[in-house]
């Protein structure tokens, strides 16, 4: 406080200047941090399980993109089939992406047997049940099922059988 602010109030009776204080808002940021804090926490959680069932999306995907592809270069339909789940596998492992009972690695691989100069696909399919009950948030599923389908041509001038 400065000189003139002090000289005023001494002139008009006063000799110190007047503290109001207020109790009524004792304790409320303890309130609002006891509130606001498992909203935080939730937020978090789905966030996490959200980012977590993208990431194992994307991996399904990837491993049914190279079963389809590996078994599209593949010579005969038992070798596709045979190449399909082991890419998916590899893929996966490579992935760390662990799948409750294993994946399940479905390829047609029924237009082997068209004959040489048509057109012809391989399709796969991966499925994965991802594990979700470690993340502890209640009202969660324990497990998301996850599906990818990929197809890739077959060489219309290379030997198949």
């Amino acid at each position: 406080m400065n000189r003139r602010a002090a000289a005023h109030i001494r002139r008009r009776g006063h000799r110190h200047p007047v503290t109001v204080r207020v109790g009524g808002d004792r304790g409320a940021s303890t309130l609002e941090a006891a509130i606001l804090a498992p909203v935080v926490l939730m937020l978090i959680a789905v966030a996490v399980i959200s980012m977590r069932i993208e990431v194992a999306a994307q991996a399904v995907e990837s491993a049914a993109h190279d079963a389809a592809r590996a078994a599209s270069i593949s010579r005969t339909q038992t070798e596709a089939d045979t190449a399909a789940r082991n890419a998916a596998d590899d893929a996966l492992s490579q992935q760390d992406l662990t799948c409750t009972r294993g994946p399940t690695v479905v390829p047609d691989t029924s237009q082997f047997q068209r004959p040489i100069g048509e057109t012809a696909v391989v399709t796969v399919t991966v499925t994965c049940v991802v594990p979700l009950n470690d993340v502890g948030l209640p009202g969660l599923p324990g497990t998301k099922t996850l599906t990818a389908t990929f197809t890739s041509y077959l060489d219309q001038f290379r030997g198949r059988s």
